[in-house]
């Protein structure tokens, strides 16, 4: 089931979005400046509880960008995070995802690896599915609770919570770690 579980994402995502050429890199404005936060420095954690979420701090995090076009991706200089990591860009607005319920999101994903972006959904079609049903990674299902339709997240998610030691693919090594910035488009 583990071994399952963690080729859904790409397995799904290849599939549904085509996504070809994955390599190539996504730009959008970098004017805008990271969002901060005031929250604590731990969350609870979601669906598939991870032990910890901490916020990713200020001066390593994507640039906010603008809602309905493509972020920009920066991988953080140094070791990568043990535990996920989160911080929202943008926030949305309405109810909050939680276990059980489907969204839609578009995304983007770079690599500590790679240090690049090697995959997107914004060259294909929107990504749905249903947090805590086991269809996409676990950072996913613990990372995307507390989203809310519009908003904007960047995840850093060990590989623990990724694709372990298995590379689903080119950009991703094993034992990767992998930085999404997800939107999410529709709750429900």
């Amino acid at each position: 089931m583990s071994r399952l579980r963690s080729w859904s994402l790409v397995m799904l995502c290849a599939s549904a979005l085509a996504l070809a050429a994955c390599g190539s890199a996504v730009s959008a404005p970098t004017t805008a400046a990271p969002a901060t936060t005031t929250a604590p420095a731990v969350v609870s954690p979601g669906a598939g509880a991870s032990p910890e979420i901490t916020y990713i701090p200020a001066q390593d995090r994507s640039p906010a960008g603008t809602a309905g076009k493509a972020p920009t991706v920066v991988v953080p200089p140094g070791t990568p995070p043990t535990n996920l990591e989160r911080a929202d860009l943008i926030v949305g607005k309405g109810p909050a995802a939680k276990a059980g319920d489907k969204v839609t999101v578009q995304y983007v994903l770079a690599t500590y690896s790679a240090h690049k972006v090697v995959q997107s959904s914004w060259t294909g079609q929107p990504f749905s599915f249903t947090i805590g049903a086991g269809q996409v990674i676990p950072g996913w299902d613990d990372g995307v609770v507390g989203m809310k339709a519009g908003g904007r997240r960047e995840l850093i998610i060990p590989p623990s919570l990724g694709y372990r030691d298995q590379s689903p693919g080119a950009g991703v090594a094993s034992n990767d770690t992998l930085v999404f910035v997800i939107d999410v488009l529709k709750i429900g």
